[in-house]
Order: C-alpha cells, then structure tokens, then sequence
C-alpha cells in the first residue's frame, strides 16, 4: 500500500477504520444478508445496486426526495489518512443503507459518542442512493494540489449571479436521493454522525418532485432535451486514472419569482420558454420528444421560436454541441421578508468538463435568455465525481492511495 505524506506512514484498513471498524466492515455483508433476509419486508424493497462502472444516482432514474449537502474537511490542511477514513466510513455506511441493512457497528471515529438510533430499521430502501463528490478545495486541504483537475476550476461569474459564499463550494458534495424524505434525512444524518471531528456540514438543500416527475414550480415539464441518460457521455475521456468513470457536477440554486410569472399571459410564458406548457412539445410542433426546429418561421418570417426562448439557447446546436444530464428537484423553503415564495429549482447538470458543458451554455443564457427575468441564482458549486465503487474500495481510494 502507498504512504501517507505526514510521516510517511502506510495506509492499511485496520489504520483506517480502527479495530472495531474493521471487524464491523469484515462482518457487514453477513450483516446485510441477515437484515435484508429475515423479514421479508425488507428483502422486497426497492434498492438501487451501490457498486458499478459509475456511482449510483447519477443515471438513476430521479428519486422523488433529495438531500443535497456539501461538507468542509475540520482542518486547514488534513492528513490524506484521515480523509481516506473518513471516505471509507462514508463508503461502508452507503453500501449497507443503499440495501436496506443498518450500518455496522463501531464505525464512529474516535471521540464520537453519538450512535446509530436505528431509526431506519423499519424502512425500506426506497431507491436510496448516495454519491459523493470532490471540490477544488479538497484537494488543497489533503496536499493533493497537483492532482486537482483543471476542468475542476471555479466557474466564472455570470451576470445575474447573486450567489451566496455560505451556500456555495465545499470540500466534500453528497446527493442522497431516495423516494423517501425520511431516508435522505436520515442518511444525512449518518453522514453527519460518521464525519464526527473530521468534517463538519457547510450547506444543505432539500428538495422534491412532482408526483409524476415531471414538472416544475413554474409548471413546465422539465428536463425533456436532456440526452438520453443511459448513452450520454457522462465520464471524462481524459481524466486522470483516479477520475476513471467519472464526471463532474455543476450545482446551482436557482429560485423562481413566481408572484410574477404568475402573473404572465400564458402565451407570454411558452414563448419565453419555447414550449407548449400543456405537454412540454416545442412551439414548432409535435409532442414532447419532437426535435425543436429552431428555423421555423411563421407566414411573416418571425421565428416561431423567439430568438431569446430558452430553449434556442440552451439548444446544443446553439452551444457547440454542449450537452448535459440534468437531475434536478423543486424546493420551497417558506417565504422571504418580502412575503415572496423562496421556492425554485435545485439544478444539478452532470458532464465530462465545465468548461465546454455548463460555463458555455450558461454565458449564452446570461446574455438574452427570456426566462432570466424570472430567475435568481443564489448558490453555486462545482465538484468531480470519482467513477464507480467496486466491492471492497471506497470512493476516491485511487486518489487517495495512487
């Protein structure tokens, strides 16, 4: 096994996880066998395989609940051991609260007096998913400078950024998605429990779908140019060994001024969007999955697409052919000062590279998109997503221990 930088001592899992820890981890799978085994209940609940070539809920069908929380390494520069425990413990949970089996055991880092309640162990999985990611910052914190990717630099400013700093960035990024808010909450908590002394909560965001998934806050059907997850170039094609499989995460808080959509015509509405509300099929034609003809004009040459729509600019064929996979959920988070809902959208776009996905396509919006008068975006964040888990690592360990 490769050495640490302090000391230069050796990681091993005993080092990592501490004696109690290991046997918990060597006993989980009996553990899990026995939890998903013997009730019935638990054995027939939907679960989500954690382990694969990419990490669980990033092509997963959307869960209807999401907890979405980025965390800040508890020092200004941390022992690359300590993180790598602490990303196995993260890992070991996830493995056992994806299928339904509680957390073993003698997980908690030293000094922690905190325990698993059991408050799971009458719920099912419900589809839960847990996928992590890593900020630029982390890398500056655990002496891994040289490794950060350079697709992993700040996003630019935009023009109609309001951004809060305490809402944004992080070292650590967690997306739990489940089809019940009570399992995201309480795999929040795990997390939070498990990182005792090592890591502490910087932002968190909940958010929701519709019963059908489908729309909005603004009662648009949402994310229907999205490519087609399953064959979508998610990975980077020149990551580094560690980021094989992976990709990276664009987060953005953006609420909705709904008091005054609300008040638009609604033919006002579709064409700032460029899109039959009833449906979602574009202004040109066709239902929901008809290709938008961006060069359609009406019989006095107008485009029928508005050439400020929102889906003209968005377009891939308006951006160089930059895509991404969107995952996002509504939030209401109660009222403003003002009185003024403090609801929107939670918009999470997964690509090979920033550079030529989002920053691209979100200049071209900056600069003319109908539906920004709309729009505030309030927090942002950027994050690379080590690939997929195989049985008996944890997420980043190629990283960590090259």
């Amino acid at each position: 096994m490769p050495e640490t930088d302090p000391g230069h001592r050796r990681f091993s899992r005993r080092a990592l996880l501490g004696t109690g820890g290991l046997a918990a981890l060597a006993a989980g799978g009996a553990a899990g066998a026995a939890a998903l085994g013997g009730g019935g209940e638990a054995a027939a609940a939907p679960a989500v395989p954690f382990h694969g070539p990419q990490q669980a809920g990033i092509l997963t069908p959307r869960q209807n609940h999401v907890r979405l929380a980025a965390f800040d390494l508890g020092r200004a520069r941390t022992d690359r051991g300590r993180a790598a425990a602490l990303l196995l413990r993260w890992t070991t949970a996830a493995e056992h609260l994806t299928r339904g089996a509680p957390v073993p055991a003698g997980l908690e880092p030293p000094g922690s007096r905190a325990a698993d309640t059991g408050a799971l162990a009458d719920t099912r999985p419900a589809r839960l998913t847990l996928t992590f990611g890593l900020g630029a910052t982390f890398f500056d914190r655990t002496g891994l400078t040289a490794a950060r990717p350079e697709a992993l630099a700040p996003l630019p400013a935009f023009p109609d950024d309001r951004l809060d700093p305490a809402r944004g960035d992080g070292d650590l990024l967690v997306q739990i998605g489940a089809d019940d808010a009570f399992v995201t909450a309480q795999g929040l908590r795990t997390l939070q429990r498990l990182a005792h002394g090592e890591a502490t909560l910087r932002w968190t965001m909940t958010g929701f779908t519709a019963a059908d998934g489908r729309r909005n806050l603004m009662g648009q059907v949402d994310g229907t140019n999205n490519p087609d997850p399953a064959r979508a170039l998610v990975s980077a094609p020149d990551a580094p060994p560690w980021l094989a499989g992976g990709s990276y995460v664009v987060v953005r808080r953006i609420r909705m001024l709904l008091d005054h959509w609300d008040t638009l015509p609604p033919d006002h509405r579709e064409q700032a969007l460029g899109r039959r509300a009833c449906d979602g099929a574009p202004l040109t034609g066709g239902g929901e999955r008809t290709p938008v003809d961006l060069a359609a004009t009406r019989p006095d040459g107008v485009p029928v697409i508005a050439t400020n729509a929102h889906v003209r600019l968005a377009a891939p064929a308006s951006n160089n052919g930059a895509t991404m996979v969107r995952r996002s959920w509504s939030y209401h988070d109660g009222h403003r000062a003002d009185g003024a809902p403090d609801a929107g959208l939670l918009f999470t776009a997964w690509q090979p590279d920033p550079r030529t996905g989002f920053v691209p396509v979100q200049q071209r919006l900056s600069r003319g998109d109908a539906l920004a008068r709309y729009l505030v975006h309030e927090a942002s964040a950027v994050f690379a997503v080590p690939g997929g888990i195989r049985p008996g690592t944890y997420v980043a360990q190629s990283l960590l221990e090259p």
